[in-house]
């Protein structure tokens, strides 16, 4: 039998990332503790949408994390949480005072509506 190895790297098929999203994670590890690896982004149920998308700092790799490693900065996700991201476009929206991280086209692999104003689809925020 035959296994086939675990691709650790996030490729653009799974999740994309704006220049702005880019630029605004590089300067939260620049100003990040010691100690911390990266930033994750998870994946947790209920919601009307289905899902809720965020993101935390985390302090290392794990197995089997899927890794999008950018100038700067690395951003990783476990590959339960990537299947629901796939086709995820990462953006970061300054708007007045206000600023977030929007997680654009996340219920495109999975379905859902999007229509509560949750992340994904329906245009919410996360992050900030």
């Amino acid at each position: 039998m035959t296994q086939t190895g675990f691709s650790t790297a996030i490729n653009n098929d799974e999740i994309r990332m704006s220049a702005a999203a880019a630029e605004q994670m590089k300067g939260l590890m620049a100003n990040a503790d010691d100690g911390i690896e990266g930033i994750r982004v998870f994946v947790t149920g209920g919601g009307c949408g289905g899902m809720t998308y965020g993101m935390t700092y985390a302090d290392s790799v794990h197995p089997y994390d899927k890794v999008l490693a950018g100038d700067g900065f690395k951003l990783m996700a476990d590959a339960i949480a990537v299947s629901y991201l796939k086709g995820c476009d990462i953006d970061f929206v300054e708007n007045g005072l206000n600023s977030s991280f929007v997680f654009n086209n996340v219920f495109q692999a999975v379905g859902g509506s999007g229509a509560c104003g949750g992340c994904g689809g329906g245009g919410g925020g996360c992050g900030g």
